[in-house]
């Protein structure tokens, strides 16, 4: 039954690259922020609440992007106190809806002169069988194709605002992903583990490709595995709920998981290594998938064509 050995084989390879490197991974970078802009999807919980508590302690101007605005509401309290910026916001972000990325885009175009940082970070994990507004599978909606309509609209004002960054948060998952383009939205055969897994490469294509278009353009892009970390992301897996107290003591914290996504918004000097995939704060390898520039480039037309956005 692939459905409880799968979750169990992907934690023990996420386990075991995680307690390799247990204690590296720490953004060291001093980088302050002020005047800078920053958006980051599901700040609301785990990493990307992290994520957002460091931009806005450097002084950022932070945007939570975040399906339930009441609970952004608190954590942007929350991180006001802790950091004594005022500038935290909260902004309404479903990913799973088009409609609801683009009145985010429309709303942070007219309210926003520059963004300087895009951190797509929120995401779904092993969810059952179900579909976004929009008719595509749960997790290639959310985790790709919501990120990737996102990334589209922003970046004009990224380019216009450079030197920026984008990070996109992928997994160690992605190795077992693979992109059945005569199956996207999980039609024809589906199983919750790998969808993730699917999407997690799309992430790390998507990156790649990306980065390739914007030589040139002060804009550079990351995609990240930021380890295995206690968060909300396991919900609909009671199995792997139960794996992560099983090993808790091994694995991160979404303070510690948050180090390589901040590492790839922050480090000085990163330009060269546009396109490229870390893990704990280094460069760190990819499946042979991740790596075909035929596979990237016809998930970007495929993409495209799926959200109506033009080719070029």
């Amino acid at each position: 039954d692939l459905d409880l050995s799968f979750p169990l084989y992907l934690f023990i390879l996420t386990y075991i690259f995680s307690l390799k490197m247990l204690s590296s991974g720490v953004c060291t970078s001093t980088v302050q922020l002020p005047g800078k802009v920053a958006v980051v999807t599901g700040a609301n919980t785990g990493i990307g609440k992290e994520t957002a508590k460091e931009l806005a302690q450097r002084g950022a101007r932070v945007y939570l992007a975040c399906r339930d605005v009441q609970k952004g509401e608190l954590v942007a309290r929350e991180i006001q106190t802790m950091t004594g910026n005022e500038q935290v916001l909260v902004r309404k972000l479903d990913l799973s809806d088009t409609k609801s990325i683009r009145a985010f885009a429309q709303d942070f175009l007219a309210e926003e002169k520059h963004l300087h940082i895009l951190i797509n970070n929120a995401g779904v994990m092993m969810c059952p069988y179900s579909k976004t507004a929009d008719g595509f599978e749960m997790h290639m909606g959310v985790n790709h194709l919501g990120h990737f309509l996102l990334t589209h609209l922003l970046l004009q004002k990224l380019k216009e605002s450079a030197p920026s960054r984008i990070v996109n948060l992928s997994s160690l998952a992605h190795h077992l992903g693979r992109i059945h383009f005569h199956n996207l939205q999980g039609e024809k055969f589906y199983n919750a583990g790998l969808a993730y897994c699917h999407s997690k490469l799309a992430n790390i294509l998507f990156t790649k490709e990306l980065a390739r278009r914007l030589k040139g353009s002060g804009v550079t892009a990351y995609s990240v595995h930021p380890g295995t970390v206690q968060s909300e992301l396991v919900r609909h897996s009671s199995f792997m709920r139960w794996i992560w107290r099983l090993f808790s003591f091994f694995i991160k914290t979404p303070q510690q998981g948050a180090q390589t996504s901040l590492y790839c918004a922050l480090t000085e000097g990163l330009e060269i290594l546009s396109g490229k995939h870390f893990s704990d704060c280094h460069v760190a390898l990819v499946s042979a998938q991740a790596r075909n520039e035929t596979i990237a480039r016809r998930l970007w037309d495929v993409s495209c064509d799926l959200l109506g956005l033009p080719m070029d």
